[in-house]
C-alpha cells in the first residue's frame, strides 16, 4: 500500500508532463510552442486569407512574419507576408499555449485551421486594446479571420 501511495503522485506528475505542449528557451534562432509543425509545403498568407473558409476544415502550414503580438500575455500573434503587410491574428489551440512577448519581427511557421468569426463590438474593444488591428463594421462588430494554430516555429530573422 505504501508502494502505491508513493507512486501514485509520479505518475500523476509524468501524465501531466506528458501533456505539455513543447517549449524551448525565448533566446533559441527557433521558439517552439505547441505541437510539432510537419514538414513541408506552406500556403502564403494571402492566399490562406483569400480561402479562408476552405482550410477551416483541414490543418494546413503557413509561414508569414509577425508583425504583433498580444501585449498581456502572449496569447496571439498577428502574422503578414512582411513587415509593411496587413495579415492576420493567430491563436493557439485550446489556450494551450502562449508565445512569448518579444517576438515580433521573427518569422513564423504554424500548424493549424482557419476561423471566420464576428466579435462583438465588445469583443473587438478588448482586442484593439491588446493591440489587435481589426477591421471594424459599421455596428462596431469586427469580422476576422484567424489563424488556430496546433503548433508554431518562431524563427529569429
Amino acid at each position: 500500500m505504501r508502494a502505491l501511495r508513493l507512486a501514485l503522485p509520479l505518475l500523476t506528475v509524468a501524465l501531466a508532463s506528458a501533456t505539455l505542449p513543447a517549449q524551448s528557451p525565448v533566446d533559441s534562432a527557433v521558439v517552439f510552442r505547441g505541437a510539432a509543425v510537419p514538414t513541408g509545403a506552406a500556403i502564403a498568407v494571402p492566399q490562406l486569407l483569400t480561402g479562408a473558409r476552405t482550410f477551416t476544415d483541414r490543418s494546413v502550414i503557413v509561414e508569414g512574419v509577425i508583425t504583433n503580438e498580444c501585449t498581456e500575455k502572449g496569447c496571439w500573434m498577428q502574422v503578414a507576408p512582411s513587415e509593411t503587410e496587413s495579415g492576420m491574428r493567430v491563436t493557439f489551440k485550446d489556450y494551450g499555449f502562449f508565445i512569448p512577448q518579444t517576438m515580433v519581427g521573427r518569422r513564423a511557421r504554424m500548424a493549424g485551421v482557419t476561423k471566420v468569426t464576428t466579435h462583438s463590438k465588445a469583443a473587438a474593444d478588448h482586442l484593439i486594446a491588446e493591440g489587435a488591428k481589426l477591421h471594424r463594421n459599421a455596428d462596431g462588430t469586427a469580422t476576422e479571420v484567424q489563424f488556430v494554430a496546433s503548433g508554431v516555429e518562431l524563427h529569429k530573422r
